[in-house]
């Protein structure tokens, strides 16, 4: 558990996912509808998986010791041929939460967990339409890169197009 630092963050707390609880599954519920209305958010299956899957760090944020979760970040390791790697995914702040250093501290933690696990990078996409969430990181020291994104559907849409 990380407690969370800056003046904005004072009562932020950090801490990894370790089992799936009701708590657990309801903030998902809540939180996922915040950042996609195209995706469900995950079962307790599903959050079975992510939560016990080798590499990736299921973080959770609240508010104060015993308070409400208030944000997730999914942080996935993995080795490749050059050296080990991370990759940030769905950092998700409750609205009623905003601007109090939720966003910050868990990704801060994020990157404190990967350079310990001898991470290289650590890679992230945001939407230029979530222009606090790019400040942050920014400020934070994230770097744009001059790269394409690519995605390959692999979903039902595709139909007898694809593979």
């Amino acid at each position: 558990m990380t407690e969370a630092r800056g003046p904005e963050a004072a009562g932020v707390v950090v801490e990894e996912a370790l089992g799936v609880t009701p708590e657990l599954v309801e903030a998902f519920a809540r939180l996922v509808p915040q950042l996609s209305r195209s995706s469900p958010p995950p079962g307790e299956s599903e959050l079975d998986e992510m939560v016990n899957a080798a590499g990736t760090h299921v973080l959770m944020a609240r508010l104060g010791e015993n308070g409400l979760l208030v944000g997730t970040l999914t942080l996935v390791l993995f080795r490749i041929p050059t050296g080990v790697r991370a990759w940030v995914e769905d950092v998700i702040v409750d609205e009623s939460a905003r601007g109090r250093g939720v966003g910050e501290a868990l990704s801060r933690q994020a990157l404190e967990t990967a350079a310990s696990a001898g991470a290289r990078t650590v890679d992230l996409t945001s939407r230029p339409s979530r222009e606090a969430a790019n400040r942050l990181y920014q400020r934070l020291g994230f770097e744009r890169r001059d790269t394409n994104v690519w995605r390959y559907r692999l979903d039902a849409e595709r139909g007898s197009q694809g593979l």
